[in-house]
């Protein structure tokens, strides 16, 4: 809806050269010749470099192979009918200095006769003599209403009785062309698998689009928030969401929910939770390298946070977890840059400010200290969240959980009480070490691994609280202030 009135408003504004980044020719002739009213659909004109002019039956395979013909012949149509040109990848020919010549002459008929010349192609590729001249609008991948349509066309054709939930389907094919979504239909038909294998099977081809990116990584998650110890007020407040991009929840009148910051010790649940968060609310997790966004070319690195923000909300609804954000922006501004850090940082923070979509954004800092202020306001993020060092309860949780993963017959045989007396300060991750260790030991002396050994390797294990002691506690104390809310229960 909101190109149709993007397009609305370009042609009513006499802009006459739009260039309309897609991947899907078929459907995008299909919008405009909509757009553009019924009764002018005989002037509409589309034009390939192969087939030259070929759906006016008027002028078949004129200006084949030649495109300054194809320039020419729109100046041979004088009248005052509105008319549209489809040039099909003609941005290959666009660096030429006699098209760019020819449209800029032709700019002014197509004003004066009511037409206008459309450039499809799959990148934007504009010569700098053109950048004044052309209008760029981008043709987004199909919205719901038009995979639900799609998809009811093909049951239709191909006779098909699914059961399978046409919510979840149409959910699973978001960020998929229409193009993508028939071959995929007609796989499926063929194959003759249970409901549960569709959507894995979609979901694989989902992980195989977005993984060609090189920006993000489809993550699989099988961890649920049952597999972390602790984290009572993160928890609850996570599962009081998890139907917050249901269609209830939109006709309840709720936004949706914008994300979390999740900041804290090393070791203490941040990355679990965001897989987690996937799992419980059963949507899909993308996780971004925030490294990968930043290239040594010049405006690169700008397009690359673009293309992120695009592939999310093509995805939605999903998680994006973007993974240890405070090693790529920091309060030190990096004058050596020439301050493209800063650029990227502000795409990023006006998209977390603006952004209606179901993308929730999960990310995870160790030190909330060296983040920029303006990551930190109020509006970019839903919760601040600070995950501690585990406290008693917790850790006789952690400690129970990662037993019963490992011995779940026998994980009561375990002193767990005295384990978490003696790990004071100890982070979940450092836990799950420690019983890992143990069971190394007891299985090279070819016998099973009981509570003595965990106890051996706690004696001679040095924790991260104790080698990075300053800087734990100037966290610690910074959380103490109030200005996050904190993840745990505060422990009595």
């Amino acid at each position: 809806m909101h190109f149709e009135n993007e397009f609305k408003i370009l042609l009513s504004s006499q802009h006459s050269l739009i260039y309309i980044v897609n991947d899907e020719e078929e459907r995008l002739e299909y919008t405009i010749s909509q757009i553009f009213n019924q009764e002018f659909n005989n002037s509409i004109y589309s034009w390939d470099f192969i087939d030259g002019y070929h759906n006016n039956p008027n002028y078949i395979n004129k200006a084949k192979r030649n495109p300054i013909e194809a320039l020419e012949f729109i100046e041979t149509l004088t009248s005052n009918t509105p008319k549209i040109f489809i040039l099909k990848d003609f941005h290959v020919f666009m660096n030429d200095i006699a098209i760019i010549r020819k449209i800029k002459n032709i700019k002014k008929i197509l004003q004066n006769t009511n037409s206008y010349i459309i450039v499809s192609a799959p990148i934007i590729q504009i010569p700098s003599l053109l950048t004044t001249t052309v209008t760029v609008l981008e043709f987004p991948l199909p919205n719901t209403k038009e995979i639900e349509t799609e998809l009811k066309r093909l049951f239709e054709i191909m006779s098909m009785d699914i059961s399978i939930n046409k919510t979840n389907l149409t959910f699973a094919y978001k960020g998929f062309s229409i193009e993508r979504i028939r071959r995929s239909v007609s796989k499926l038909v063929y194959s003759q698998k249970s409901v549960q294998e569709v959507l894995n099977s979609i979901l694989e081809e989902k992980k195989q689009l977005i993984q060609q990116t090189d920006i993000l990584e489809f993550y699989y998650s099988t961890h649920n928030l049952e597999d972390i110890g602790g984290l009572i007020n993160l928890k609850e407040w996570l599962k009081k969401r998890s139907n917050s991009f249901s269609v209830q929840a939109k006709n309840y009148g709720l936004p949706y929910p914008k994300g979390i910051l999740l900041v804290g010790i090393q070791g203490t649940g941040k990355s679990l939770s965001a897989k987690a968060i996937s799992k419980q609310w059963n949507i899909p997790l993308l996780r971004l390298d925030i490294g990968k966004i930043f290239t040594g070319i010049v405006g690169e690195s700008e397009k690359r946070m673009r293309n992120m923000i695009k592939i999310s909300e093509q995805s939605e609804p999903c998680i994006l977890w973007v993974d240890e954000i405070d090693k790529a922006f920091t309060r030190s501004i990096n004058n050596t840059d020439s301050g493209t850090t800063n650029r990227v940082l502000s795409s990023f923070l006006t998209w977390l400010s603006e952004k209606e979509t179901q993308v929730f954004v999960v990310a995870t800092a160790n030190n909330i200290l060296s983040l920029p202020s303006e990551l930190l306001r109020k509006g970019r993020f839903d919760e601040i969240f600070f995950l501690d060092l585990p406290n008693h309860k917790e850790r006789l949780k952690i400690f129970q959980i990662h037993l019963m993963k490992v011995r779940p017959l026998t994980w009561k045989n375990y002193d767990i009480n005295e384990l978490s007396k003696l790990t004071d300060k100890f982070s979940g991750a450092e836990i799950k070490q420690l019983i890992i260790e143990a069971m190394h030991n007891a299985f090279y002396e070819k016998r099973e691994f009981n509570t003595e050994d965990i106890i051996a390797v706690i004696k001679s294990f040095v924790p991260l609280s104790f080698t990075d002691q300053g800087s734990i506690s100037a966290l610690q104390d910074w959380a103490k202030l109030g200005k996050v809310r904190l993840a745990s229960e505060v422990s009595e």
